[in-house]
C-alpha cells in the first residue's frame, strides 16, 4: 500500500496538485481547514475559491505568455482549465469565468475522485513526521500556526505584500444609455463576441474631478502589523497608482484606446471597464478597481462614474495581507524545502503571482511527489515552456535578496534566437517564443508518458 501525499490547502494550487497526484495512481488526503477557520477574504468553504478577480487573463497561447501557460496547462491534464474553460464567460481575449460555477466544478471533481480523501480541518503548526510527502499549498492566507512553523524550519521571516479586490456591480443598475459594449479593438476571445465589457466614458473634466476625489477619499487604517507591507505592482490599489500622478491611470486600467463610444462624436479621456463576473451575465467587476477606501467612500467616488450613478454594488473592495517564502532560497528545482525535503511547496506561497501561475505551480509539485513516490525519474519542464519558466525563475532564478511575486511574461524565458524586423517583428518574436514553447513541451510530456 503506498502511503498517501498529503495536501495541505485547497486553494488553486492545492486542488491541481490533489487532481495531478491521483491521476498517477497515488492516494492524496486533501486538507482544508474552511469552513472551520474563516479567512478575512473567502466567502464559501468550496475548494479552488476565487477571492479576487474572475480573470485567468489572456487566452491567447500565440502571441502572450498567459495564454501560452493556459495551453500548456491543458496538455498536462490540468483541472483548473478544465474547469475553467466549462465556466468561461465572456471577456474579449481573456479567459473569465462563473466563480460559483468554476469552483462548484473543482470540488465535485475532487469529490469524486476514488483516489482522493478530503479532510475539513486546520493543520495547526509542523506537519506530522509520519507524514512523509506534503505539499504545502496554503496560499496567501496561510494561517499564523503554519506559518510560525515554516519560519523557525527556515530561519527566514515571512515577506508579505497586499492584495485586493475590485467591487462587484449589479448589471441591472448599470446606466446602458452612458455606457456600451465593446471589447478594446473589438478582439474576441474564448467565450466572448467582440462585446464583452461594459464601458463607461469620461471626459477630461469628469476624469480630473473622479481622481481628486479618489486621492482624497477615507481610507481603512491599516493594523500595526500590516503598516510597512509592500503592495504587489500587479495588483495596485487604484488609489495607490492615482497618487503616482493624475495621468496614472489613463495609462492604465483606464487607458481609453480601442474604445469607441457610440453615445457621443467625442472621442473618451478614459474609460472605466467592467468585465462579467457570472454565467448568468447579471454581475460585472470594475477592472482594475481594487481598493482599501472605506465602503461609504467606493459608493460615494465610483458613482461619479458616468454609468455608475444608480450603481448597486454586491460586493464592494477590500484589501487583505498576502504572504510568501522566499522559495528562490529556501527551495530546490523540485519544490522541496532544502531544510525539510519531505515537504514541497505550490502556489502563490512560493512567490509565483496570479491564479493560473499558482495552479501550474502546483501540476508541477504534484508531479514531482508523486513521482518520488512512484520511484520513477521525472526531469523538470525545459525552461523554454511557461512552466519551465516560472519554476526557474522561483527556485533559483530569482535574486533572493530583492525576491517579489512574479506573473508569467516572456522576460522569464531564455532569448529566442533569430532575427525579427518590420511591423510585425513584436508579434512574430512572440510566436517564436510560444512555438518553441510547445515544441519543447511536447518532447517533455512524451519522456515522461514512456517513464511512466
Amino acid at each position: 500500500m503506498t502511503k498517501p501525499i498529503h495536501i495541505i490547502g485547497g486553494g488553486l494550487a492545492g486542488s491541481e496538485a490533489a487532481w495531478q497526484v491521483a491521476n498517477m495512481g497515488v492516494p492524496v488526503v486533501l486538507h482544508e481547514m474552511r469552513p472551520h477557520v474563516e479567512t478575512p477574504a473567502h466567502q464559501t468553504d468550496g475548494l479552488a475559491e476565487l477571492v479576487c478577480s474572475n480573470s485567468f487573463r489572456s487566452d491567447d497561447a500565440e502571441h502572450n505568455a498567459v495564454g501560452l501557460l493556459h495551453e500548456e496547462m491543458r496538455r498536462c491534464g490540468s483541472l483548473i482549465m478544465r474547469e475553467g474553460d466549462k465556466a468561461a464567460v465572456p471577456a474579449g481575449g481573456a479567459l473569465a469565468v462563473d466563480r460559483d460555477i468554476f469552483s462548484d466544478g473543482v470540488t465535485k471533481a475532487l469529490e469524486e475522485h476514488p483516489l482522493i480523501t478530503i479532510e475539513r480541518g486546520e493543520v495547526a503548526g509542523l506537519p506530522p513526521e509520519e507524514w512523509d510527502s506534503v505539499i504545502i499549498a496554503t496560499g496567501p492566507l496561510t494561517s499564523s500556526a503554519l506559518a510560525e512553523a515554516i519560519k523557525e524550519i527556515t530561519g527566514e521571516d515571512a515577506l508579505a505584500f497586499f492584495d485586493a479586490i475590485a467591487p462587484i456591480v449589479e448589471k441591472e443598475s448599470i446606466n446602458m444609455d452612458a455606457s456600451w459594449f465593446q471589447s478594446r479593438y473589438d478582439k474576441e476571445g474564448p467565450a466572448g463576441s467582440g462585446k464583452d465589457y461594459i464601458n463607461c466614458a469620461m471626459n477630461e473634466e469628469q476624469y480630473n474631478n473622479f481622481i481628486n476625489e479618489l486621492v482624497n477619499a477615507e481610507y481603512g487604517e491599516f493594523k500595526d502589523w500590516e503598516r510597512d507591507t509592500p503592495y504587489f505592482e500587479g495588483c495596485m490599489p487604484v488609489e495607490v497608482s492615482a497618487s503616482r500622478g493624475p495621468e496614472t491611470l489613463r495609462f492604465g486600467p483606464m487607458k481609453p484606446v480601442g474604445l469607441t463610444n457610440p453615445h457621443s462624436d467625442e472621442r473618451p479621456y478614459a474609460v472605466v471597464q467592467l468585465r462579467q463576473d457570472n454565467a448568468l451575465g447579471t454581475l460585472y467587476n470594475m477592472v482594475g478597481f481594487q481598493t482599501k477606501m472605506k465602503y461609504g467612500e467606493q459608493t460615494r467616488v465610483f458613482k461619479m462614474i458616468p454609468g455608475l450613478e444608480n450603481a448597486n454594488f454586491v460586493r464592494l473592495g477590500g484589501l487583505h495581507r498576502n504572504t510568501f517564502i522566499n522559495s528562490p532560497k529556501l527551495l530546490n528545482e523540485t519544490l522541496q524545502l532544502q531544510a525539510m525535503p519531505r515537504l514541497r511547496f505550490a502556489g502563490q506561497i512560493t512567490g509565483c503571482e496570479g491564479y493560473v501561475e499558482s495552479a501550474a505551480v502546483g501540476i508541477m509539485a504534484g508531479r514531482f511527489a508523486a513521482s518520488e513516490k512512484l520511484g520513477v525519474s521525472l526531469e523538470t519542464p525545459p525552461h523554454t515552456t511557461a512552466l519551465g519558466a516560472l519554476l526557474g525563475h522561483i527556485t533559483g532564478g530569482a535574486d533572493t535578496e530583492t525576491f517579489q511575486p512574479m506573473n508569467i511574461n516572456f522576460g522569464l524565458f531564455p532569448p529566442i534566437e533569430g532575427k525579427f524586423r518590420g511591423k510585425t517583428k513584436k508579434m512574430d518574436k512572440k510566436k517564436a517564443y510560444t512555438s518553441r514553447a510547445l515544441n519543447d513541451l511536447a518532447s517533455w510530456l512524451d519522456i515522461l508518458e514512456k517513464a511512466a
